[in-house]
């Protein structure tokens, strides 16, 4: 078993101090938005060795896949570690967003590698042939953006805004009337399409629409039946003002997770995470189509040709809790699944739930992780990641330990 020593990411979305908070340690002052912990050749995690040297996970992981993989996983997925965990801090929106299924990232990866795109261009849609399912497990309350509602449900958002503008004697923007008719269409994965083309590609007629309905919203207008999806179009207006997302965000569902709730995110699924903190689990990769809400490269074509217009409910997914009382949460990706585990002290050991390799990062407590080869004690903040040939492995309480330990375990899918 091998100690990580991971990287964060400073984007400016970032909070400042959920991550510091939640792993003990002092703040770095910036923004800390994400905490990598695995192999993807962006920022992959150190491994510390035996003799106490370091080297990057995914170099350790080339020198003998099988070895450290097993057999299925490569199988299955080839010679990377095919999962990548992250702690994700969200002070303000992401950008609206959607990844790619397997053969879009692979077609897309090799075209703009033909072209003599740099690996880090800034322009590049495909930094990787991999697609991007996901998860996120909520551990404090988080708010996010999720797939398309039904047709009808937006159709009635955008009425009410036409009513208020239309009480306060302000014309109603074409551009909104457009996308109340594009959502009269019977066929609602046309009228999906319809009404977010219409606002993703609308410019300066939907940024200008945009400022007429936050005018009205923040001079006191009655939201109605709508204040939460309102309140967020006014707080993502703040951070993004006449952004197109700020009104696409209408067409999609808004979810609040409590902590503990946790949603998946397939392929096509077009979301925006707007605040809190979570772990975030998905495939090896860092696909992102970009529609909105950032300053980072936007491709509207290549984003209409990923998303799947179709209105789903909420993703949800409910845990499996094991005989020995740990909570399983699996996605219907055969990348990941996430183990939440907690122990009292003195508790007795529970097994991981291990498919091939895994990762562990420990937020409360201390634990013992132990396998027939060796053992490794995480405190509160340390990560480790476990080869396949490790198992099986047990998680123990450290002894001595005064307080509830809680650790999350990421496998592969393939155990299921």
């Amino acid at each position: 078993m091998y100690q990580l020593e991971n990287l964060l990411r400073p984007y400016a979305w970032g909070s400042t101090t959920a991550i510091a908070a939640l792993l003990g340690r002092p703040a770095s002052g910036g923004p800390e938005a994400e905490l990598w912990i695995g192999a993807h050749p962006g920022s992959p995690s150190l491994a510390t060795r035996p003799d106490g040297s370091s080297v990057a996970l995914d170099a350790l992981i080339n020198v003998d896949p099988t070895h450290f993989l097993g057999g299925s996983s490569l199988a299955e997925f080839g010679p990377r570690l095919p999962f990548l965990t992250k702690l994700l801090a969200a002070d303000k929106p992401l950008s609206l967003q959607v990844h790619p299924g397997l053969q879009q990232a692979r077609e897309g990866f090799a075209k703009e590698n033909a072209a003599g795109l740099a690996a880090d261009a800034p322009e590049r849609n495909y930094r990787d042939d991999n697609h991007k399912p996901e998860m996120l497990f909520a551990l404090t309350p988080f708010e996010a953006l999720c797939g398309f509602r039904p047709a009808t449900d937006s159709k009635r958002v955008f009425e009410h805004l036409a009513n208020l503008l239309d009480l306060a004697a302000v014309d109603v923007p074409d551009i909104i009337t457009g996308v109340i008719a594009d959502l009269s269409d019977a066929d609602e994965a046309a009228a999906l399409k319809a009404s977010f083309t219409r606002l993703i590609t609308g410019g300066d007629s939907v940024s200008a629409a945009t400022d007429q309905v936050v005018a009205v919203l923040t001079s006191g207008a009655p939201m109605g039946h709508y204040v939460a999806e309102l309140s967020a179009v006014l707080r993502i207006n703040a951070e993004f003002p006449g952004d197109p997302g700020v009104l696409i965000s209408l067409l999609l569902n808004l979810v609040i997770l409590a902590p503990g709730e946790s949603v998946y995110l397939p392929g096509g699924n077009v979301h925006a995470y707007l605040k809190g903190l979570g772990v975030e689990v998905m495939a090896a990769s860092d696909n992102v189509l970009r529609g909105g809400l950032t300053p980072k490269h936007i491709d509207v074509p290549e984003l209409l040709k990923t998303i799947e217009f179709a209105a789903l409910g909420v993703p949800r997914i409910e845990p499996r809790t094991s005989k020995f009382g740990q909570d399983l949460y699996v996605p219907p990706f055969r990348e990941f699944q996430l183990q939440r585990i907690e122990l009292a002290p003195g508790a007795e050991p529970v097994p991981l739930a291990q498919a091939g390799p895994a990762v562990v990062v420990v937020v409360s407590g201390s634990v013992l992780l132990d396998s027939p080869k060796s053992e490794l004690a995480l405190a509160r903040g340390g990560s480790a990641f476990i080869p396949a040939y490790e198992e099986p492995v047990m998680v123990h309480p450290v002894a001595g330990t005064t307080e509830t330990s809680v650790a999350f375990a990421v496998t592969t899918g393939l155990g299921n």
